[in-house]
């Protein structure tokens, strides 16, 4: 007899099979129910997901859209260049990152190894440029300079150089058509950024990684509808990457062109006068320095009065926009913004902002007349005006007598705006005024005027400026008061004495306060585009305009012209009668004020021209140049810095821009054949049946054929008109004029 089952099996053998069935049904109930979920369930998700895991997207760039001059002329366009570019994901997968590859590739396009790995490697808070601030996974262009010979070595030999293509591509190009320059304005572009790409993601302009993008000037502010839409081709390929089929595929759409209101040929001549003018400067001795006019930065404005369209905007120093097309170089990148660069990426007809000087004396005068003074009474110009001790000194000395306000603008008079502004202070309630008490007209009307706030131009990192009102003091007190109260001394040196003063009442608006601003001084700041718009209301009877330089969106085909209207930004606070006196006084400024020795024998019956002059003290450099003008048809703004006078470092650059426009020539006579624009470009360019746009040709150097045609003006060439000394430093915290200024000195206009 035997235990052992007729199966041939023992219970412990049993046992196991059993264990083992019910886990190999476990598994397979299991596998299953995953097979479920994944196929039938999820299915249509992971369909999906595996189709596009099979397509693969070719991106094709929009061509980008021109920025044309009023005439049509391209100031930016695109050109076809060999571009040599790297794939960082390609270069990646080598043993060694890449640096073989580059060091090859440094070798065929002359350029050092150091060089092309900086182009590659990514931008971040500890890389400095030259880096790739755009998407990683987007060709790196290296160079847009290759030459045919250059880019038929790389694609011969493509084994050598795995990731790195050679093709022509349109690359952007500013043209400087009359070797104009106009880079401010323009702006540049660079690659747009993964944060960009996210940010923009669901709106109705997002982005590709191939996508430039513009950086500043007009290339960021209108970048929309310039950059266009880039296409995409998706092709459907298998597992070893071999094409099978063509998806879906989205055309790239080319973007649209911008009609500006610059006349490359007035830019020039705007560009070429700035410069000159600041060159002349420094050949000048500074009596009160002691050393050469450093003459060190400027800005023109040339604008349309009646629209606020504006015609040339030049700021120096300037540099050339085509070195940011294909990537910085470490060495250019340095160049524009080192400390030694006067950081020309600055546009300072805009971003650049100063003590007015006496052209603020417009502002004054309006207020003066809005607190009720009469515009002919007789306002005492005494040679210094002396107040608690302090002795506030008109040019050398000069005295005129009891004169009108409109005389008081044609010579400069300071001292009649510091009694008017010391008169107001008082009225006012003084250093202590009475709740509700202080009327303010001074500050008041510079609000008015447009002054603390930006103007509208269509460019981007516009700044404010400055009115120094009571609100201001007591919100800049706030913010400085500690470090005042630690540096001050009651005895100490002359900034320490300030501080001193400052952190005991700065938050209150003392009688030197108000009378340095009168004259558009002290704490007072201006850019040249808002004096721009408030002489060229002044000009037009009183409208100011938000300045524009778009003036018209022409689709790629050209069928579809949207123009950019001008825009209106109120009324100066003046009446008629009080416009019609300032326009008398500022035409006064050039037949026999203090521009009168820059204007000689200009034909004032035929083109009537208005002008007023500031020089600005500023504390611890030399004094800022200001020559606010007008006509019918223009305003023209120069400012030079630590240049001198207004009208000794710009009257005759002034006088030259017009000159230029209206065929003036050195004898005073007007040759209509040479004139560039003797009135506002009013129409756009014509557009062909293809899209394309006409433009004229610019022949020669329209800067220097303005130069050569006054070579008879015999104002030309004179010297800066001497300067008075500082007089000795004395007063009391009432009085005490900011560090921003010299003493209590004053020059001429």
């Amino acid at each position: 007899m035997t235990n052992i089952p007729e199966t041939g099996r023992t219970p412990r053998v049993q046992t196991r099979l059993v264990v083992i069935q019910i886990l190999v049904l476990s598994l397979l109930g299991t596998l299953g129910g995953r097979l479920w979920y994944l196929q039938i369930r999820e299915g249509a998700e992971y369909q999906k997901e595996a189709s596009g895991n099979h397509v693969q997207q070719v991106v094709d760039p929009a061509v980008r859209g021109d920025i044309l001059d009023a005439r049509g002329v391209p100031l930016a366009d695109n050109e076809t260049r060999l571009v040599v570019s790297a794939s960082r994901t390609d270069l990646l997968k080598q043993k060694d990152d890449g640096k073989a590859v580059l060091a090859k590739l440094a070798d065929v396009l002359g350029m050092k190894p150091e060089e092309v790995r900086q182009k590659v490697r990514l931008c971040d808070s500890k890389t400095p440029q030259p880096c790739w601030n755009g998407s990683p996974y987007q060709p790196i262009p290296i160079t847009d300079e290759a030459t045919p010979k250059q880019a038929l070595q790389i694609r011969e030999r493509a084994e050598d150089f795995p990731g790195i293509t050679a093709e022509p591509e349109a690359v952007r190009r500013y043209a400087g058509p009359g070797k104009s320059n106009t880079a401010q304005v323009l702006g540049y572009l660079s690659p747009v950024t993964d944060e960009e790409i996210q940010k923009a993601k669901d709106t109705d302009s997002p982005y590709l990684r191939s996508d430039m993008v513009g950086r500043s000037g007009l290339e960021r502010q209108y970048d929309k509808v310039l950059r266009g839409k880039a296409g995409v081709t998706r092709y459907e390929v298998d597992n070893l990457g071999r094409v099978i089929g063509k998806a879906k595929s989205d055309a790239a759409e080319s973007g649209s062109n911008l009609v500006t209101s610059i006349d490359s040929r007035v830019q020039r001549v705007a560009e070429y006068e700035l410069n000159k003018a600041m060159k002349k400067a420094r050949e000048q001795f500074d009596k009160i320095t002691g050393e050469n006019y450093k003459a060190d930065s400027g800005a023109v404005v040339v604008m349309e009065a009646k629209t606020g369209r504006i015609v040339a905007m030049a700021s120096a120093p300037t540099y050339d926009p085509n070195v940011w097309v294909g990537g910085i170089s470490g060495k250019d990148y340095k160049t524009l913004t080192g400390k030694d660069s006067d950081y020309p990426l600055i546009n300072r007809a805009i971003q650049g902002q100063a003590a007015p000087g006496s052209t603020f004396k417009v502002v004054s005068t309006a207020a003066a007349v809005n607190a009720g003074y009469v515009w002919d009474g007789g306002y005492p110009c005494t040679s210094s005006y002396s107040v608690g001790g302090q002795v506030f000194k008109n040019f050398e000395g000069e005295s005129f007598g009891p004169i009108s306000l409109g005389r008081a603008l044609e010579v400069s008079c300071d001292t009649v705006f510091y009694g008017l502004a010391d008169r107001e202070w008082k009225k006012d309630g003084g250093i202590n005024p009475k709740k509700g008490q202080p009327k303010d007209y001074f500050f008041k009307t510079a609000h008015q005027f447009g002054l603390g706030k930006e103007t509208g131009i269509d460019l981007p990192n516009e700044v404010t400026g400055r009115v120094p009102d009571r609100q201001w003091k007591l919100d800049y007190w706030k913010a400085n008061k500690d470090a005042w109260c630690k540096s001050g001394k009651k005895d100490g040196s002359y900034v320490e004495k300030i501080a001193y003063e400052n952190c005991l009442e700065g938050n209150k608006m003392r009688e030197g306060d108000e009378i340095n601003y009168s004259i558009g001084q002290g704490d007072t700041l201006v850019t040249p585009i808002q004096e721009a718009v408030i002489y060229g209301a002044v000009a037009n009877g009183g409208t100011m305009y938000e300045p524009t330089i778009g003036k018209a969106v022409i689709s790629p085909d050209g069928k579809t012209v949207t123009p950019i209207k001008p825009r209106k930004a109120g009324k100066l606070p003046v009446t008629q009668a009080t416009l019609k006196g300032m326009n008398d006084a500022f035409a006064g400024v050039v037949t026999r004020g203090t521009a009168a020795w820059k204007f000689g024998g200009w034909p004032q019956d035929k083109i009537p021209l208005h002008a007023k002059t500031g020089t600005a003290e500023v504390y611890g450099k030399q004094t800022t140049g200001w020559l606010a003008t007008y006509t019918k048809d223009y305003t023209v703004i120069m400012t030079i810095a630590q240049a001198g006078t207004g009208s000794g470092s710009s009257g005759e650059a002034v006088r030259n821009i017009y000159s230029a426009l209206y065929g003036v020539q050195g004898d005073g006579s007007i040759d209509n054949k040479k004139a560039l624009l003797p009135e506002p470009q009013k129409s756009l360019p014509k557009v062909r049946t293809d899209g394309t746009i006409t433009a004229p040709k610019i022949t020669g150097d329209p800067g220097k054929d303005a130069e050569a045609s006054q070579k008879d003006n015999p104002t030309n060439g004179e010297d800066q008109q001497p300067a008075t000394s500082p007089s000795p430093s004395t007063g009391n915290s009432n009085t005490r004029r900011r560090p921003r200024r010299r003493g209590s000195r004053r020059t001429r206009t």
